[in-house]
């Protein structure tokens, strides 16, 4: 399949995970890859974080593609950092024509166990994160004169994650960016959609996650169902997002932007 053939994609949170699906997804499409993940300790999350050796395995899977990877260790927060590498890329490989704004965290809390420390940290990564993506390679779409922006919200961008009160907000904070970047850049012909996964079968699943999860139902054991598959599959394989992101990147998604599209089995209604 070659339908992004010629095109470059930048993607956040590449290391692993739904990243490094959505990134070997877009490559096997003809796309080369520039990437960006922290590949160290995240502040207080209960899983375990991305390590340097498979930002270097993701390049690895995107090389086996015969696409060109562009992968560095940086921080969404950093919006100059982000900045330089949107320029190199465009320098090294000739442009930028998707942009996928993946990387977040997720710490399980109840509302009366978080932290500024949490509410914090998940506004600076999941929200301004995204931001700062945004503004580092709008530009260079701009300059295109066309582009695919896709930004990863959750199932808790559409209803509510409970015992999540700061990613709740950071995810609704995603939707809504979605609708006002849309607006502005669709002047330039720059399309901005969210996706909205549920449970993912992802590394963010490892450590002390699953047990983090299950005390914080305890505490109200009437909203634990919430957000239940109508389908016998609970969780998403990542390759099952990355069918979504690729469509949005696509020129068979050229007249849909502002768009909120779930791969959630249903979740969202239940």
């Amino acid at each position: 399949m070659t339908r992004l053939a010629n095109r470059v994609a930048f993607i956040t949170g590449v290391a692993r995970g739904q990243g490094r699906a959505h990134a070997v997804r877009l490559a096997r499409e003809g796309a080369d890859i520039v990437g960006v993940d922290l590949a160290g300790p995240l502040p207080g999350v209960p899983y375990d974080s991305a390590t340097p050796a498979e930002l270097a395995e993701t390049a690895g899977l995107v090389e086996a593609e015969g696409r060109k990877a562009l992968l560095r260790q940086g921080d969404v927060r950093d919006l100059e950092g982000l900045r330089t590498l949107a320029a190199d890329a465009v320098t090294q490989l000739g442009g930028l024509d998707i942009v996928v704004a993946n990387a977040g965290i997720c710490i399980p809390a109840t509302w009366n166990e978080a932290t500024p420390e949490m509410f914090r940290d998940h506004m600076d990564i999941n929200v301004t994160g995204v931001w700062n993506t945004v503004m580092a390679t709008a530009p260079h779409l701009v300059e295109r004169g066309r582009g695919s922006i896709i930004l990863i919200s959750s199932y808790a961008g559409k209803k509510v994650q409970p015992f999540m009160v700061h990613y709740t907000t950071s995810k609704h904070a995603v939707t809504g960016m979605t609708r006002a970047f849309a607006a502005e850049l669709g002047a330039h012909n720059v399309r901005v959609n969210s996706v909205h996964p549920g449970a993912v079968a992802t590394p963010m699943g490892s450590g002390d996650m699953v047990a983090r999860i299950e005390e914080t139902n305890a505490a109200n054991p009437r909203l634990a169902p919430m957000g239940t598959p109508f389908l016998n599959q609970y969780a998403a394989d990542p390759d099952e997002v990355s069918n979504v992101v690729a469509f949005l990147a696509s020129d068979e998604s050229s007249f849909m932007t502002a768009e909120h599209v779930s791969v959630d089995g249903g979740a969202q209604y239940f």
